[in-house]
């Protein structure tokens, strides 16, 4: 099933989008870069089945193992360029012709190099196509550049070099700009300005930190042309070991590097995951797309080739509910809110998240009923919601129940604008608490077992077991409520413990078979006991699945060093894209990045070495963003002791992350009822 409908009006509302949360938010202030953003059409440069992610905050693959850069990088080496309007530019690396693109709204003559011919026909035509006549494409070694059309006003070099090639700072103009990456091949490089000031005389400017595939060429690198390069390519890999701090070499002795998300084998890792009976994976922050991103991909596996039925998320039960009904085909009344309408929307109303939803729905529609995976909430926000759940139930069940809950439920309607407001009250004994009520609730629900009159057996089963649910979740968020102002750890345990009771449920639900991936934040789902938690009192979901199943669940948490993320200042603040802090010293994640490896899998249940062993067991720095981030107290507010080797089984990491992208409610329009994205 396609996302939304690519119709020229969406697309051009996810690009302003982009501009907005992408790329302003960032720091991008030139108005000619922001208005080219926002004009040049990205999935006219794209392979027809990358359209639907061309405003995703990340590259893309194109064709020739190459890639379109991501929106903010190549907006940020065109501002870096301090074009006004009427120059000369030289770009090296045209691939789909996107970035000559923005360059021609804004330049007047654009030349771009291209060395692989496939791609510069490809991007002749549609540079042609989407009438860009300022553009003339050149198949050829950018390394190079282009005399013919020299001098310029700037150059700009969309691959990393590993010095500034000479050939392109003597084709610039006196007062003239080159935007280039130079740095390791295999690693992050400094993006550079260099500007022309006379003969030979140039200034440079260190802009970012970035990564880019090798500039190849004669002034470049040399391409990889087989066996002897790829030895040659380990040589250099253990000399650069050598080379790294003990602990971070023995970090990156045992890592499993991978390209990307799409390209990593997970052969591996699903061999080490065996035949536990619940995998829970985590996440570092609420924000990060590739958190969302390499969690479904690992889910997908679970599910195809190990036979998970069950996706746990830190998700309002009512909400997930919805999403299960989808994915699971059941029969569903449409609904009366909005999905994943409450603070923080972004958390699971993000296009990462939509993506896993519509994959499910199509692999559970290929499947048996018996064989489909469904998709739940365990967290107990939803308080009301879930009352009127299980009234709405009970009304179509049995009217006489329903009433008699709506007397029981009455001692909270008061407190529905605010339901923290209720537990200030029953704290401090100034009205009278609702906890007897609420049990009561649950406990006629669960005596009830009302069979439905309609539907399917497995209908009937989900209902019902909505229904409970909802219920017990109403008794425990009323009890999460009074117990908030006795004292964080107390509130805390609460809410992990109902979390837990909701997965052996789920468990019980679906039978001996039945497998649970859970999705949670690393600070939910990694063992307490490898943290500091159990000096102030606090469990987990992790530790308490340790307790329970043992050696049969495996516990994968994620880590960054920098980037952006979807976060907000305070609890019901607006979201904002932040730039995440490097990682602090002694932390495993400046440990993890010292390793100087893009992004890897580390296997932590069997250390490949007893050095490594040690190390693992040995308490440093952990951060945990949630969906507030405050960088100016990151110390205070964001860090905590762990030893990573009791905490995790797997530990995922990404050097550089960039936000998760937020859902807007116009994108999936024109839907039927039932998808549960729309309102």
């Amino acid at each position: 099933m396609a996302i939304f409908a690519q119709d020229s009006q969406k697309l051009a509302e996810r690009r302003n989008s982009m501009v907005d949360r992408q790329i302003a938010a960032r720091g991008v202030r030139s108005k000619n870069v922001l208005q080219a953003m926002r004009t040049v059409p990205r999935e006219k440069f794209l392979p027809q089945s990358s359209v639907d992610r061309a405003y995703d905050d990340s590259p893309l693959p194109i064709a020739a193992g190459q890639t379109i850069s991501q929106p903010y990088i190549v907006a940020l080496m065109t501002e870096a360029l301090q074009l006004e309007g009427g120059e000369r530019v030289l770009e090296v690396g045209a691939g789909s012709g996107y970035a000559a693109a923005v360059l021609a709204e804004i330049a007047s003559e654009v030349y771009t190099i291209e060395r692989h011919a496939s791609l510069a026909e490809k991007a002749k035509r549609t540079l042609a196509r989407v009438g860009y006549e300022n553009v003339k494409v050149i198949c050829g070694d950018g390394t190079l550049g282009w005399p013919d059309g020299a001098p310029y006003d700037a150059i700009t070099v969309a691959a990393g070099a590993p010095v500034v090639p000479e050939t392109l700072r003597q084709q610039l103009k006196t007062g003239g700009r080159l935007v280039i990456p130079v740095g390791d091949r295999n690693s992050h490089q400094a993006l550079l300005r260099i500007t022309r000031l006379g003969k030979n005389e140039f200034r440079e400017e260190h802009l970012s930190d970035v990564r880019f595939v090798p500039l190849i060429g004669e002034a470049g690198w040399r391409e990889k042309t087989g066996r002897g390069d790829q030895q040659g390519t380990q040589r250099t890999s253990q000399q650069a070991l050598e080379k790294l701090p003990e602990e971070a070499r023995l970090i990156a002795e045992a890592a499993e590097p991978f390209e990307s998300i799409d390209s990593a084998k997970l052969d591996a890792l699903l061999e080490r995951i065996g035949d536990s009976k619940v995998v829970l994976i985590g996440e570092a922050s609420h924000g990060t797309s590739e958190f969302y991103t390499m969690r479904a991909r690992i889910t997908q596996a679970l599910i195809e080739k190990k036979g998970f039925n069950i996706v746990a998320a830190e998700a309002d039960w009512p909400d997930a509910s919805r999403i299960n009904q989808y994915v699971r085909h059941l029969e569903s009344p449409e609904a009366r809110w909005q999905t994943f309408a409450r603070f923080p929307t972004w958390m699971w109303r993000n296009r990462e998240v939509q993506a896993f939803v519509d994959w499910l729905h199509e692999h559970n529609g290929n499947v048996a009923e018996q064989e489909r995976a469904g998709f739940y909430g365990l967290d107990l926000y939803s308080l009301y919601t879930s009352i009127e759940a299980v009234l709405e139930y009970l009304d179509k069940k049995d009217p006489e129940a329903a009433e008699l809950a709506r007397e029981q439920y009455g001692c909270l309607l008061p407190w529905e604008p605010d339901p923290a407001a209720y537990g200030r009250a029953a704290a401090s004994s100034r009205y009278k608490d609702c906890e007897g009520e609420v049990t009561a609730a649950l406990q006629d629900l669960l005596k009830q077992r009302i069979e439905q009159a309609n539907g399917s057996k497995t209908d009937r089963a989900e209902f019902y077991l909505d229904a409970v649910q909802n219920a017990r979740l109403v008794a425990n968020a009323e009890e999460y409520y009074r117990t908030m102002y006795s004292g964080y750890s107390d509130s805390w345990n609460l809410r992990d413990s109902h979390m837990f009771e909701t997965l052996e449920a789920l468990l019980a639900h679906h039978g001996p078979d039945a497998k649970a991936v859970v999705w949670e934040h690393n600070s939910h789902v990694g063992n307490a006991k490898g943290t500091d938690m159990p000096a102030r009192g606090q469990l987990n979901v992790g530790q308490l699945c340790r307790e329970r199943f043992g050696t049969d669940v495996y516990i994968i948490g994620f880590g960054t060093h920098t980037g952006t993320v979807a976060a907000a200042d305070d609890w019901g603040d607006d979201m904002q894209i932040k730039t995440v802090r490097p990682s602090l010293e002694r932390s495993w994640e400046r440990l993890c990045h010292d390793t100087q490896i893009p992004r890897f899998m580390l296997p932590l249940r069997d250390p490949a070495s007893q050095d490594l062993a040690r190390l693992l067991s040995k308490e440093r720095l952990e951060r945990a963003i949630g969906v507030i981030y405050r960088p100016q107290t990151e110390r205070a507010s964001h860090y905590f002791g762990a030893r990573l080797g009791k905490q995790f089984d797997e530990y995922i990491w990404f050097d550089e992350s960039r936000a998760v992208e937020p859902l807007e409610t116009t994108e999936v329009d024109n839907f039927p009822d039932t998808y549960p994205f729309a309102i």
